[in-house]
C-alpha cells in the first residue's frame, strides 16, 4: 500500500469519528511557531564571552556548536528544511550583530541596524521575528538582580535595555509585516530567604511599566511578561512569580502574560493554565519546553503533556489567540537533530489535536455521557494518526523517514569540521 493509499484509508476511518483530516492539514500549514535560535550555540550570543550567568546553563559538549552568525545560520537553514509548516524566527538581544570593525555598544543602547542581518535572514524565508531582552550573562547584573535592583544605576541600564528592544521589535514588524512578541523575563530573585519580598517586585513592577511607556504600535508589538517558580541560585526567591506577572498582564492594557511550561513547580501542568488564561486575555503566549524535574528545558517530544497542551489550545479555538514558541537548550545531542525534533514534535501535537473529534467530545460531557466520552478517547487514540502525519509532512516538502540521514550527512560535512 502507498503512503497517498495509507491515507487515504486514515482519512475515511477519522471521517467516521466527524473529523475531516484534509481540513486539519491545511489548518495547521497556517499556523506560525516560533524556533529559537539559541539552540545552535548553546544560549551564548555575540554580545559577550565567558559562562552563562543569571539562572541560565547548558549542560553537554557536542561537537560541531556554531561559533559566528554565519554558522548559526547556515546551521537553522538546514533544520529549516527538515520542518513541516509555517515558521517564524525567536532572537534574543545577545544575538546584535556588529560586523567587522563596526563599534560595538552595550545592551541598552542597542538599535535597529544591529539586527539588519537578522530581518535580512527572516524576510527571505518569509519569517516574522519574535524578541527577547537579554536580562542575564552581562557584567551589569549586580549581585544577581537587573530590572528590581535597589541600585538605581544598575536599574536605569536594564530599563533602557527594555526600550531599545521595544524599538527593535516594532522594526522586526515593520520589515516583516508579521506582529513581534517582545518578551520580558529576568532571573531576579535570591538564594536563600529573603528579609523583603514586597519590594523587589514593586521595583520591578516600576521597571516594566517604564520599559512599557516607550511608544510602540500595539498591533505591532506584542510585549509579554513571563513567570518562573525558581532558577539556579535563586532558589528561594523570585520577584517575577506566576502571580506578579498574571496580575501585571491582567492591569497593563496590551501587556500579554507568557507560560513557559518549565517555569512552575513539578506537579503544575501548563495545560490546565491554557483555558484558565484564555477566560480572561484576549492573547496569550507560550515557551514550549520539556522540564525534566525542573526548568532543564529539555528537547520537546510527542509527550503527554505536550500534546495537552495543543489540545487545550485547539478546543478553546484560540489559534489565533495563543502565540507559540520553542524554548530549549540541549547541548548534550546534535543542534540540528534537537531543533528538528522538538519543532517536529509540537507539530505533531497540533496536528493530532486537530484531528480530534473534540466538538462531539464536548457534546457529551455537556450531556452528562462520561461514559460514552471515555470511550471515544480512548478509541481515537488507536486511530492511524501517522498516516495523516506523513501526508502532511509530504504536502510541506519533508521527509518522514530519511531526515535524520540528512543530519548525519550535515554533521560529517559540516558540523564535524568544527574546532
Amino acid at each position: 500500500m502507498t503512503n497517498k493509499e495509507r491515507y487515504e484509508d486514515a482519512k475515511a476511518r477519522y471521517r467516521e469519528l466527524g473529523v475531516d483530516t484534509d481540513q486539519a492539514i491545511a489548518m495547521l500549514k497556517e499556523i506560525p511557531v516560533s524556533l529559537h535560535c539559541w539552540q545552535g550555540d548553546d544560549v551564548t550570543g555575540f554580545d559577550h564571552e565567558g559562562p552563562l550567568t543569571g539562572g541560565i546553563q547548558t549542560t553537554g559538549d557536542y561537537p560541531g556548536k556554531a561559533r559566528t552568525p554565519e554558522e548559526l545560520m547556515q546551521d537553522m537553514d538546514k533544520a529549516l528544511s527538515l520542518m513541516p509548516g509555517r515558521k517564524k524566527l525567536n532572537l534574543h538581544a545577545s544575538y546584535a550583530m556588529f560586523g567587522e570593525g563596526a563599534e560595538r555598544v552595550d545592551r541598552d543602547q542597542l538599535e535597529p541596524k544591529h539586527f539588519a542581518k537578522w530581518v535580512e535572514f527572516a524576510k527571505e524565508r518569509n519569517m516574522g521575528i519574535d524578541f527577547n531582552p537579554t536580562f542575564f550573562s552581562h557584567n551589569k547584573v549586580k549581585d544577581g538582580l537587573t530590572l528590581s535592583s535597589p541600585d538605581e544605576e544598575t536599574r536605569r541600564f536594564w530599563i533602557n535595555h527594555g526600550k531599545a528592544c521595544i524599538r527593535i521589535a516594532e522594526y522586526f514588524a515593520k520589515e516583516t509585516g508579521m506582529p513581534c512578541v517582545m518578551n520580558i523575563w529576568t532571573g531576579d530573585g535570591y538564594k536563600d530567604i529573603p528579609a523583603d519580598r514586597m519590594g523587589p517586585r514593586m521595583r520591578y513592577k516600576d521597571s516594566i511599566e517604564q520599559i512599557l511607556s516607550e511608544p510602540f504600535d500595539k498591533k505591532l508589538v506584542k510585549p509579554c511578561v513571563e513567570s518562573k517558580v525558581f532558577g539556579i541560585g535563586v532558589e528561594s526567591y523570585t520577584a517575577g512569580s506566576a502571580e506578579f506577572t498574571l496580575s501585571f498582564a491582567a492591569s497593563h492594557e496590551g501587556c500579554l502574560p507568557l507560560m513557559d511550561n518549565g517555569h512552575y513547580h513539578p506537579t503544575e501542568v501548563v495545560s490546565d493554565k491554557i483555558p484558565a488564561l484564555l477566560c480572561f486575555y484576549p492573547e496569550i503566549a507560550l515557551h514550549i519546553t520539556r522540564p525534566v524535574r525542573w526548568d532543564s528545558d529539555h528537547v520537546v517530544l510527542f509527550d503527554d503533556e505536550t500534546k495537552e497542551m495543543a489540545k487545550e489550545i485547539v478546543r478553546c479555538n484560540a489559534l489565533d489567540r495563543v502565540y507559540m514558541a520553542l524554548d530549549y537548550f540541549d547541548a548534550g545531542i546534535n543542534r540540528i537533530s534537537a531543533w528538528a525534533v522538538g519543532f517536529r514534535s509540537w507539530q505533531k501535537a497540533l496536528l493530532y489535536a486537530l484531528c480530534l473529534p473534540n466538538e462531539q467530545m464536548k457534546q457529551l460531557q455537556e450531556e452528562n455521557r462520561l461514559t460514552e466520552l471515555m470511550v471515544m478517547q480512548e478509541n481515537v487514540k488507536m486511530c492511524p494518526f501517522a498516516d495523516v502525519w506523513r501526508e502532511y509532512c509530504e504536502q510541506c516538502g519533508v521527509s518522514e523517514d530519511g531526515w535524520f540521514a540528512e543530519v548525519e550527512k550535515y554533521e560529517q560535512e559540516v558540523l564535524g569540521k568544527r574546532q
